[in-house]
Order: C-alpha cells, then structure tokens, then sequence
C-alpha cells in the first residue's frame, strides 16, 4: 500500500509539473512552426491553453524582417484568440472553430535594392509541403500600416496608413495559407501587388464572408459579433440555425434572445440593435463548464447563413 501511495504521489507530481510548464514548452513550438513557415525571427510574449474551455490565447506575437532588411517588426499582433475543437489537438489535422487576429500594425519596408521585406518571405515562396488545419472561421482586425523606404539613403522614407478595419474569412485550410492570408490584407489595403502573396491565397479557395463580422471574446463561454444586416433578418437566421442544429427551449422576439440545447449544452443568444446593425452575443456551458467552442460553432452556422 505505501509503494502504491508512492507511487501515486510521483505520477501526481509530474503531472502537476507539466500543467505548470506546458504552456512554455507549446510556447516554443509555435514560435518555431511560426519562424520556419515566414523565414523570420518571431517572438511571443505569453500563451495559453486551456483545455477546460477550448480556448487559446496568445499574446504579444511579433514577427521581424527577415534576412537581408534593416532591423524592424514585420508585422505586431497584440492578441489571437482561438476556439479549437478538443477532440482533434493531438491529431496531424488539428480543427479550430474561430481564430480572431487583432493586427496591430504591420510594417512594410523596401531595402537599398528595392526589395520589399513580405515578398522575401518564405511564405511567398515555399514549396513543401503545407501544414493542413481546418479552420472555420478567421476574424482579421487591421489597425495601420508603416511604410519604411531606404532606397535613397541610411535614414528610410517613413509614412503611416491607419488601416482601422475588420474583414472575415471561413474554410481555410493550411497553416501557409492562414499567414499569407494575414500579409495579403494590408497589402491590398496599401495598394501593393504580390503575385507571390495573393497567390498562396488563391490556392485556398478562401472565401470572404458577405457580411463584415467582427468576432470577440468577450468571456469564458461567449463570442460576440457585429453584423451588417438588420435585427429582423439576423434574427430569423438565428432560429433556423439554432432549431437545426439543436432545441430551442425559450425564445423573445422583443428582447431579441433565445435559450437552446445543443449538444448538451445550454446555449443562450442575445441579439441587439446598434443602428442599420445588429450585435450578436453566443454563450453557451455545458454541466457549468464553459463551451466556447460550441458558442463559436453556432456563430460560424449563423454567419453561413447571412
């Protein structure tokens, strides 16, 4: 008994000491994968998984110029926050229901030769093989953009386009695609062509959602989104979705909400006016833990629909 109880305390130990550093060592993963796929180097200030709730969250990402440009941030992303589905983490292909980039600001920069930094990219320009993930629904907040030329001299022409803009995306299907994705954004918004870019992102059939949605965490269990529609026709979508893909136990045309199950789970939407727009909010918990990923899955159905 007191081997047993020995035993039990060391497997007890370890694990605790794993759930301490796991975060750090899937830190240095994805800090890595990140680095191989743009060829630049790439730092994260804090991540974390949480295995409870479906969620990660990352912060601080930074990806720097590549070789052969002046020291500086390609591109500053304060925060990414993902839904993923639990059953795929350990798997090849890994599921994430929502993936929401807040991009602060990305920096372009042409060098002495006229090179531009997102072109040198290995992004641009690999041929291996792509790392496949499916991802449901990607929200890209665009915040601005800094021009940095030092074609004519040590000290760069520098100037600044606020961007300040969201766009929605679904069905993307490689981890290439999901950056070139990123980097084509901004450069479209700048007016700058890259074959090499905008072709990566072909590839993917990626299709651009028809209605702007701007997709946040907004607590444990919620996703919240602005949509441009007006609050009859999102509410009627709403209905159809959650009476297919569940049971509505409770609904209010009036305040706009709706109580359902799905999947187990008790899934609350709550729907509000905000001009010619309509906010949405998802939350849904399932034996008093939090689902997001459920939440998220409901919001992808909705934005399907409009």
């Amino acid at each position: 008994m007191k081997r047993i109880w020995i035993v039990l305390g060391i497997v007890l130990f370890v694990l605790a000491g794993f759930l301490v550093v796991k975060d750090q060592i899937i830190k240095l993963v994805l800090t890595s994968v990140v680095s191989r796929a743009t060829g630049a180097r790439v730092h994260i200030d804090g991540f974390s998984l949480n295995i409870l709730s479906s969620t990660v969250n990352i912060s601080g990402l930074k990806v720097f110029n590549p070789q052969g440009f002046p020291e500086g941030i390609l591109m500053s992303c304060p925060r990414i926050d993902i839904i993923y589905d639990r059953e795929t983490l350990f798997k090849v292909k890994r599921h994430l229901n929502l993936v929401n980039i807040e991009l602060a600001e990305i920096g372009l920069t042409t060098n002495r030769e006229g090179k531009l930094n997102v072109k040198s990219l290995k992004v641009a320009h690999s041929d291996s093989a792509p790392v496949p993930i499916q991802i449901d629904l990607v929200t890209l907040g665009i915040g601005k953009i800094i021009f940095k030329d030092y074609r004519h001299g040590p000290e760069p022409d520098v100037r600044v386009q606020e961007v300040n803009g969201h766009k929605s995306y679904k069905c993307i299907p490689t981890v290439r695609q999901l950056i070139a994705l990123v980097m084509a954004e901004p450069m479209k918004a700048a007016g700058i062509k890259s074959a090499e870019i905008y072709g990566v992102v072909m590839l993917a059939g990626v299709a651009v959602l028809p209605v702007s949605v701007v997709a946040t965490f907004i607590g444990k269990d919620s996703v919240q989104q602005t949509i441009d529609a007006d609050f009859e026709r999102v509410y009627e979508v709403c209905f159809d979705v959650l009476k297919r893909m569940g049971k509505i136990t409770q609904q209010d045309v009036v305040q706009g909400t709706f109580h359902a199950d799905i999947n187990g789970a008790k899934v609350v939407l709550k729907l509000k006016r905000n001009g010619d727009r309509t906010e949405l909010t998802i939350s849904a918990r399932k034996y008093m833990f939090p689902k997001p990923d459920i939440a998220g899955g409901v919001l992808y159905q909705i934005s399907q629909k409009l």
